[in-house]
């Protein structure tokens, strides 16, 4: 793969060497102190990635006096929020018929609303505190490279029209618009959206967890929580104690009782190049750092990076039995040379180039692929999640929506329609298993079968009801 390739193995890598993003993100993974037995506060956040440090930030930020503790059973960032895409964008997971049967159609509008202006405000607090985190703004566009994936991407706009979407928001670009972007293979056209900014994730994470404790909120590493009820956080340190217990752990919550079917585990995975010259990016394009896709079935991501790399990544991976996580599930040789070969098949300008980075980590995904947010009153516990990939923006309306939740506001934010909602468990296994996984065998089919036969593919059009 490449000249070269980092593939150490996950279970002894240390924090600084889990994906290329903790390995460039220019400050010590050292982990903050653990809980030290237990404390009381006003509210406790189970989970140091975006969706906890969001919600502990804007809680702060509203209320001064509130007493916070977040609770991390590694290292703030050591999860999804430090190993993802760095794409900060406006998509939902769940589409807006979804989410327009779980209210109407002016709530379904009003989210993707909410979303569209969660990447300025990532945007802007990030300026605001100062965090390095390699901003760009410039949009994301999804390659047409075959016949069916252009009736894709015309149908795709054709039906944000229906949905008063305008070009501000989505466009369909013709093969000269989109070769001057981004000079791929077998480019027929694109879909165009502004609403996406390019990221350093684990520089943004780390900066956020630094801005929170300047604010006073706690965060205390190293303490796993093993249980979340009514009232309290118990840890293998001590108990937390807060009114309000809020569950922000995504691809993890499977590992506590009560939830373990809340959300399955599923992994994306990702490579990176060696810093390329100006001539092969001369080549590629990507000047403004657009983020980048295709309208294949089974997804892939890039971004250029703020020091000339090419990180990309994909799905592919296997889900694994039981919802299992472990740090070896983070490697995987066969997915990892799969998103080379995609590489090189979208830029043959890269062949010769050296991949110097290859992770992965989980993501949370829900029975219905939609996204929550919530707060039950009467016991104090809140959560969000379930972002099945699309959670650096998302999580940031998530903390926003927590804070007006906890602080008992009547908003625009809690009134959208993900709030409150509750997906149906997953099925207990050997179904889950199977399913999953002929799910994303099925999406890997369909593409090679619209390859061969230059049509719509009839597996995609069985199984995509199922997945989303």
């Amino acid at each position: 793969m490449g000249r070269a390739l980092i593939a150490r193995h996950a279970s002894s890598t240390p924090y600084d060497e889990l994906s290329l993003w903790h390995a460039t993100s220019g400050g010590s993974w050292s982990p903050r102190s653990a809980l030290d037995g237990d404390t009381d506060c006003d509210v406790a956040v189970v989970g140091a990635g975006f969706t906890g440090l969001w919600t502990a930030y804007y809680l702060a930020e509203a209320d001064p006096s509130l007493r916070i503790v977040v609770i991390e059973s590694e290292t703030a960032g050591f999860g999804a929020s430090g190993r993802n895409g760095g794409w900060c964008s406006a998509l939902f997971p769940a589409s807006l018929p979804s989410l327009a049967a779980l209210a109407d159609r002016d709530a379904a509008l009003a989210q993707h609303r909410a979303m569209r202006a969660t990447v300025d405000e990532v945007v802007r607090v990030t300026a605001a505190e100062g965090i390095e985190a390699d901003v760009a703004k410039g949009g994301t566009i999804t390659l047409a490279r075959s016949r069916p994936q252009w009736q894709r991407a015309q149908q795709e706009v054709a039906a944000a029209r229906t949905w008063g979407r305008d070009g501000t928001d989505v466009r369909l670009l013709g093969r000269g618009e989109a070769t001057a972007l981004v000079r791929a293979t077998r480019t027929r056209g694109a879909t165009f959206t502004a609403d996406c900014a390019a990221i350093h994730p684990a520089r943004l994470v780390r900066g956020l967890a630094d801005a929170v404790e300047r604010r006073g909120v706690r965060i205390v590493e190293q303490t796993r929580v093993t249980s979340i009820v009514p009232g309290r956080a118990v840890t293998t340190h001590g108990v937390v104690r807060a009114a309000h217990v809020i569950r922000a752990t995504e691809g993890f919550t499977p590992g506590l009782p009560g939830v373990r079917r809340a959300v399955v585990p599923v992994y994306s995975l990702m490579i990176a190049t060696e810093p390329l010259p100006d001539a092969v990016w001369d080549e590629i394009g990507l000047r403004e750092r657009e983020t980048f896709s295709d309208h294949r079935h089974l997804v892939i991501y890039g971004q250029r990076t703020a020091d000339g790399r090419l990180a990309f990544g994909g799905r592919g991976a296997p889900y694994h039995w039981g919802s299992k996580v472990r740090p070896d599930f983070d490697r995987d040789a066969r997915v990892h040379a799969g998103l080379w070969s995609t590489l090189l098949d979208l830029f043959p300008v890269l062949a010769g180039t050296r991949v110097t980075h290859a992770w992965g980590g989980p993501l949370g995904i829900p029975r219905d692929w939609c996204a929550s947010v919530g707060l039950d009153p009467a016991s104090g516990l809140g959560w969000a999640g379930g972002y099945v990939g699309d959670g650096v923006a998302t999580t940031n309306l998530a903390g926003r929506t927590l804070r007006d939740l906890v602080l008992r506001r009547d908003t625009e934010l809690t009134r959208l329609p993900w709030v409150g909602h509750r997906s149906r468990p997953w099925e207990p296994e050997p179904l889950r298993w199977l399913g999953i996984n002929a799910g994303l065998r099925a999406m890997t089919l369909a593409d090679a079968e619209e390859s061969l036969t230059r049509r719509r593919s009839l597996a995609a059009r069985v199984v995509a009801p199922f997945l989303g």
